[in-house]
């Protein structure tokens, strides 16, 4: 009773400050631990049983390596979910990547935390694996920095491929115009000049993987408008016995001329909107029974 008393005062008044109540209810009971212990000790030495009393504090202590051994892995994932939760890599919501898995974090418990991927799957990683692996958070900061490679040909003059190309991405809507974005030679390759294309967007608002299609689109668009050449990769086919040459007796139809109709629009209906839809997959994933739904720790 002394010890439980001991504990919600604990929690109450000493810890108020901490924000998780999980951290709260474990250094609260950690705390009152020992006064469970003392007063133990002592109503068993008032009751001259001073003898029981150091048989059960060693048969504990014989008891504590069995069951840390028996259950090893429950306690590291234990130990692990509460240093989660004092450093707090995430939070609820955020998109990260652990052990090569991607998704957003939905919950976190004493034993796993659960994501859910871009497809809607709810993945679960111990909490261990979590703690000792590499964790990259993509929405820790508001604004992420990605790139697409483009190649033009040598017969075109690389400065105006780089201002139709920068020209694109100052104009873009979801691409953020500070810093400004950067278009630089990146390699001379076989048949090309590979420019690549370094811009910011705001991932709370924007998703990058449709930014980035809408982007290359609009990029062919302006290149080809301008009349700047985009060779093929160049090939070399070998033929060991030649190539037959067969004569016609008529003369073959010229090939028909396809003409590519492209939209300068910076959204077509097949990208829908550029907005980040993760949130959407999120609420989706969320509407059946989540795995483990024994309390988030995260809140």
């Amino acid at each position: 009773w002394l010890s439980s008393l001991a504990a919600n005062g604990l929690r109450r008044w000493l810890l108020g400050g901490l924000d998780s109540p999980f951290l709260r209810s474990v250094v609260a009971r950690a705390m009152a631990l020992p006064i469970f212990l003392i007063g133990l000790y002592v109503v068993l030495q008032v009751a001259g049983l001073t003898q029981i009393a150091f048989s059960l504090i060693g048969g504990a202590g014989v008891l504590g390596i069995i069951f840390g051994f028996a259950f090893r892995d429950i306690a590291e994932n234990f130990l692990a979910s509460l240093l989660l939760s004092i450093r707090q890599p995430f939070r609820s919501g955020d998109l990260i990547d652990v052990e090569g898995q991607l998704g957003s974090v939905h919950s976190m418990n004493t034993r796993s935390t659960v994501l859910i991927s871009p497809e809607g799957n709810h993945i679960q990683i111990p909490n261990s694996t979590v703690f000792k692996s590499i964790i990259t958070n993509f929405t820790a900061a508001p604004e992420g920095r990605d790139s697409v490679t483009v190649g033009v040909g040598y017969d075109a003059a690389i400065n105006d491929a780089q201002e139709i190309i920068a020209g694109v991405l100052s104009r873009h809507e979801a691409i953020l115009n500070d810093p400004p974005p950067m278009v630089l030679v990146e390699a001379l390759g076989a048949s090309t000049v590979n420019l690549r294309a370094y811009y910011w967007v705001n991932v709370r608002d924007y998703s990058l993987l449709k930014v980035k299609s809408s982007v290359l689109r609009l990029m062919k668009k302006a290149l080809m408008d301008a009349g700047v050449s985009m060779p093929d990769d160049a090939r070399e086919i070998i033929f060991p016995e030649g190539v037959p040459l067969v004569r016609q007796s008529e003369t073959a139809p010229e090939p028909a001329t396809i003409v590519a109709k492209e939209t300068s629009a910076e959204r077509t209906v097949a990208e829908a909107s550029l907005e980040n839809d993760q949130d959407d997959v999120v609420e989706r994933a969320t509407r059946g029974d989540s795995p483990e739904d024994d309390g988030d720790l995260l809140h």
